[in-house]
């Protein structure tokens, strides 16, 4: 008997977007609005910090819906670039030692829905389908 799989693969394609994007909203609002812990003091509002929570909120709540999904995951891949290169390279090479395990992996998990898309289960694929 041959198990396939594949069939699969588009909708868990949607879950794991789903789950990135519910994984990734509490680092923005643990930026902007110290919930769930705020791990620093305020932020001053349009440094550099305070557009990645936006980003982080307002692209991770797109996300999540699946809607601009590809232009919003390539905005969001560059987000995690700059985090590691700037926050996380300078602490070392190597990711577990400088903390940036969650950057690299975020920055691969969203420039991946940038060639792949968002999935069945979206907004994205709603709005395809009306056309």
């Amino acid at each position: 008997m041959k198990l396939n799989l594949s069939r699969f693969a588009p909708y868990l394609l949607s879950a794991l977007r789903i789950a990135a994007a519910a994984i990734f909203i509490p680092h923005g609002t643990q930026k902007l609005f110290y919930f769930p812990n705020a791990p620093h003091p305020a932020l001053p509002w349009f440094s550099q910090i305070w557009f990645a929570g936006v980003l982080e909120v307002f692209g991770g709540a797109l996300m999540l819906l699946g809607l601009f999904s590809r232009p919003v995951a390539f905005l969001l891949a560059g987000e995690m670039a700059v985090a590691y290169f700037q926050e996380h390279l300078p602490r070392g090479p190597w990711p577990i030692l400088n903390e940036g395990e969650l950057a690299v992996l975020f920055f691969f998990i969203w420039l991946y829905f940038v060639a792949a898309g968002p999935g069945p289960w979206s907004l994205d694929a709603i709005v395809r389908k009306r056309r």
